[in-house]
């Protein structure tokens, strides 16, 4: 959104924007606890976390503040997957430039062998696990997934050289049940199931966002509990009807977001809503 735009509004960043700043990011209590399980937990003693949700209910948001989270950390090798789509050949090329190691994706063996000297000497050096993020992994492969699983331990299983943090909807849930998936289902260790909002914590996300971004009255309270009653529990829908009133407001130069709005906006409201926007 233009800077004269948003001045008009007070606001220093779009709150409703897709890219919002760090600070602008909401923190719940069960993300809290998932971030802290995996900077004591997880990286110091490997295995794969889960991250399961519907879409727009926050996945890729809680990896990025774990990402962001784990870039503080001394010594921690950090890698990002952006192919999960991947055969096992680009998967080793791929894990090959996250990880600064030259693979030959026709000579499996090699790359399995340099890979996990890779995380070995970062074990014995830092004395934490090199880490994976996976985003959308329901679109990963069971050979690729089963692959992941073989490289993350050595010595029988019996030690960890890789944290991986997977990321996905309820196919990934229903992959993992699979025969060919059971061994790396029963190794998640850390889950974070994320379910649809109550109003209370879509409140709260609207009230946070607005705060971080500099206006906390941008929206009247009557508009707060429309949108949060027409969201369905999704944190994505609720951002996306307050982006589309804000971008309509800027638009005509409204001085305020109301619940007059909302109705101007997405259609007529039902009887009792007309008497509460006239009183």
């Amino acid at each position: 959104m233009h800077r004269k735009l948003l001045s008009l509004y007070g606001l220093r960043w779009n709150p409703f924007a897709p890219e919002l700043p760090s600070e602008a990011l909401f923190v719940g209590a069960a993300l809290e606890d998932f971030l802290w399980r995996i900077e004591n937990g997880l990286v110091r003693e490997g295995g794969f976390a889960l991250i399961r949700g519907e879409p727009g209910t926050g996945k890729s948001v809680a990896l990025r503040v774990l990402a962001e989270r784990l870039a503080q950390l001394r010594d921690l090798t950090l890698g990002v997957l952006a192919h999960p789509q991947s055969n096992l050949a680009d998967f080793y090329r791929e894990m090959g430039e996250l990880f600064g190691v030259a693979l030959r994706p026709h000579n499996r063996w090699g790359g399995f062998k340099a890979l996990r000297e890779r995380w070995l000497a970062h074990l014995e050096h830092s004395g934490q696990r090199a880490v994976l993020l996976i985003d959308e992994a329901q679109e990963m492969s069971a050979s690729v997934l089963s692959e992941l699983r073989l490289l993350a331990s050595t010595r029988f299983d019996s030690r960890i050289i890789l944290s991986v943090v997977l990321a996905g909807d309820a196919r990934l849930g229903e992959a993992l049940r699979r025969d060919e998936l059971l061994p790396l289902g029963s190794r998640i260790r850390t889950r974070l199931v994320l379910h649809p909002s109550s109003r209370e914590e879509l409140q709260a996300l609207l009230a946070h966002l607005l705060q971080s971004a500099g206006n906390p009255g941008l929206l009247t309270p009557e508009l707060v509990h429309t949108l949060c009653e027409h969201a369905a529990g999704n944190p994505r829908v609720l951002t996306t009807l307050a982006a589309e009133l804000l971008a309509h407001a800027a638009q005509h130069e409204r001085p305020a977001l109301d619940e007059k709005l909302y109705f101007e906006v997405f259609g007529e409201p039902s009887p009792g809503a007309r008497r509460r926007v006239r009183r």
